[in-house]
C-alpha cells in the first residue's frame, strides 16, 4: 500500500483545500449516480456535473500544490492524504441519498459556490482568478439545474412532496459549517486571496429563499448540532468513501492508465 503524504498547514493551503476537497467529494458522490439516474437524460446531466466538479478540483489541488511547495501533484493530493487530512464540508460526504436528497445538496452546494466563484475572479492569486472565471459558469448551471428540479419535485407527487421535505429536515443541520468562518478564512480575507466563508451567508440565505418560497419549503429550526468536516473531522461515511476513492491508487502505486 502506498505511504500517505503529509502537507503542511499553511493557511493559502488550507484555504484551497477546503473547496477542492469539498468539489472532489461531492463529485465522487454525484458519480455514483452514473447508471442509476431516475431518468437517462438526468443520469448523464448528474454524471457531467461530477465531471465539472473533478476539473475544478483537479485545478484547484495542482495550486493547492504549487503553493505547498513540497512537489506533489493534484492526484497525489487527491488520492493519497490519510482521512483527517482532507478539508471538504460535511454535506459533501453524506451518502448518496435518493434523488431528492441528490437535488437539494446540489442546490445548497452550487449555489455557495456560485457565490464563492463569482468573488475569487477577483482574487490577489491570478491562477485562482483564472479558475474561478471558468468555474462560475458551471456553478451557475449546477444550481439552476437543481432548482428546477427542486420546484418540480416540491409540487410534484405526495411522494416527491414528502422526500423533499426529507431531505430538507436531513441537511439543514449541515448547513452552518458552510459559513463558519475561522483563521484561515480570516487570513485569506485579510490576503485578498478568497473571501471569508461568513461573507457568503446573506447572499446566499436570499437565493435559498427565493427558491423555498417558490417551492412552499420551510427550512427546519436551527439546532446546537455543528459538523467539522473542514477542520479535517468527519462523519462515519467518509473512511467508506475514501476506501473507493483511493483503492487504484493505494494498491497500484503510480499506476497511470
Amino acid at each position: 500500500m502506498t505511504q500517505s503524504i503529509k502537507l503542511q498547514d499553511a493557511s493559502a493551503v488550507q484555504y484551497l483545500l477546503r473547496i477542492g476537497d469539498t468539489c472532489l467529494i461531492l463529485g465522487q458522490r454525484l458519480g455514483e449516480w452514473c447508471g442509476h439516474g431516475p431518468v437517462l437524460e438526468e443520469d448523464i446531466a448528474l454524471t457531467n456535473m461530477a465531471l465539472d466538479l473533478i476539473g475544478q478540483t483537479r485545478a484547484l489541488l495542482t495550486r493547492a500544490a504549487q503553493l505547498e511547495g513540497q512537489g506533489f501533484d493534484e492526484d497525489q493530493l487527491a488520492f493519497l492524504r490519510d482521512e483527517r487530512d482532507y478539508r471538504n464540508f460535511s454535506i459533501a460526504e453524506l451518502p448518496r441519498g435518493d434523488f431528492a436528497f441528490t437535488v437539494l445538496r446540489n442546490l445548497m452546494v452550487s449555489t455557495w459556490l456560485k457565490l464563492l466563484w463569482d468573488k475569487l475572479q477577483d482574487s490577489t492569486d491570478a491562477e485562482l482568478a483564472g479558475i474561478a472565471g471558468k468555474a462560475v459558469k458551471e456553478a451557475r448551471y449546477h444550481q439552476q439545474h437543481a432548482a428546477d428540479w427542486l420546484l418540480r419535485l416540491a409540487d410534484g407527487t405526495e411522494e416527491s412532496r414528502r422526500r423533499t421535505e426529507a431531505a430538507l429536515a436531513d441537511l439543514w443541520r449541515y448547513v452552518p459549517e458552510m459559513f463558519a468562518a475561522d483563521a484561515v478564512d480570516e487570513a485569506a480575507a485579510a490576503a485578498g486571496l478568497g473571501p471569508s466563508r461568513s461573507a457568503l451567508r446573506e447572499p446566499w440565505q436570499a437565493e435559498m429563499a427565493a427558491v423555498f418560497d417558490e417551492a412552499r419549503l420551510v427550512p427546519p429550526a436551527d439546532s446546537a448540532f455543528r459538523s467539522h468536516g473542514s477542520s479535517g473531522v468527519h462523519t462515519e461515511h467518509m473512511g467508506y468513501l475514501l476506501a473507493d476513492l483511493q483503492h487504484l491508487q493505494r494498491s497500484f502505486p503510480g499506476g497511470v492508465w
